[in-house]
């Protein structure tokens, strides 16, 4: 027998000794460690007429992770009267400059109408391959009108592209960052068309950022129906997973009706916090499906969320 056949030997010897010979662990000692998760869920409820629905019990909803029901709910809460956070990103490139009027007026509607100066603020951001703040938390219409009035006073050449994710990104870390989780109802009103062909960040980075800020994305098209141009798929997928919407009204008092369903949203929300069942920490994404099976009512939630690596 060589050496090396009896080395190989003598190994599996010592193994087959070390095995027989000591007691073996009961198996309750050999633990995984695992990434435990919770996914925090805000959402607001109607009636078919639009009212809000205020009296919900978790009994009343149904809640389905991925087609599966949660591993254990943790704690269900609402709905809250909340302050609202608004970010206002203005898309400031050379295709989005001649629909400022508009976007103006939207913004003007917002400060008037929804903002409670007692206890609501708003930022303006203009963004085309950069972005840049114009206006700072406040709460004076006045000075957020004014903003808007010179929002692309120091616009830049379209050819400098575009980086919608990425001022998206930044608005969420640097300016929704500081609000403490579920205590204000935040979004973002997004004036673009969708078409970015400058940022670094990507999709999935996107939401993940607005849902750790708990930041929905409401969109006011220039378009009067759902599209399948790029730009326009990119921006209801934009809403939908981040629990906003896309409104395609063009006349001024069908968009204040629809300034007032996004305060709804961001200002009654109920809160739900559940882990899900067979979470794997691989960064797919998992379709939310919550309802009310017994009652006449339409949920407003996010369309769902991704694992963390």
């Amino acid at each position: 027998m060589s050496i090396d056949n009896l080395c190989v030997f003598a190994i599996l010897y010592g193994l087959l000794t070390l095995n027989t010979s000591q007691p073996q662990e009961p198996d309750s000692q050999y633990t995984i460690p695992v990434n435990v998760e919770e996914v925090n869920l805000t959402f607001s409820v109607t009636d078919e007429n639009g009212r809000w629905i205020d009296d919900l019990q978790l009994s009343d909803m149904r809640l389905k992770d991925n087609g599966r029901a949660p591993l254990r709910i943790l704690s269900f809460q609402g709905p809250m009267n909340l302050p609202v956070r608004a970010g206002i990103l203005v898309d400031t490139s050379r295709s989005m400059l001649h629909a400022l009027p508009r976007n103006r007026r939207i913004v003007s509607a917002l400060a008037a109408h929804v903002l409670r100066t007692s206890s609501d603020q708003a930022f303006v951001m203009r963004f085309d391959f950069e972005s840049k703040i114009r206006q700072d938390w406040t709460s004076d219409a006045e000075l957020l009108n004014a903003s808007m009035s010179d929002v692309a006073k120091d616009w830049q050449s379209r050819l400098g592209g575009t980086a919608i994710f990425d001022s998206v990104y930044r608005a969420c870390r640097d300016q929704f960052g500081w609000t403490e989780a579920n205590k204000a109802g935040n979004f973002i009103l997004l004036f673009s068309d969708g078409i970015d062909n400058k940022s670094h960040a990507r999709f999935e980075d996107v939401i993940d950022r607005c849902q750790r800020s708990h930041t929905a994305i409401y969109v006011f098209s220039e378009e009067t129906k759902p599209s399948r141009d790029a730009g326009q798929k990119m921006l209801q997928q934009l809403a939908a997973k981040s629990g906003g919407r896309i409104f395609y009204d063009q006349e001024p008092d069908a968009q204040l009706k629809d300034l007032r369903e996004i305060e709804g949203d961001a200002r009654y929300q109920y809160q739900l916090v559940y882990k899900p069942a067979n979470l794997k920490p691989d960064g797919s994404f998992h379709l939310i499906k919550l309802d009310c099976p017994f009652r006449a009512a339409i949920v407003h939630v996010r369309e769902g969320y991704y694992s963390r690596r």
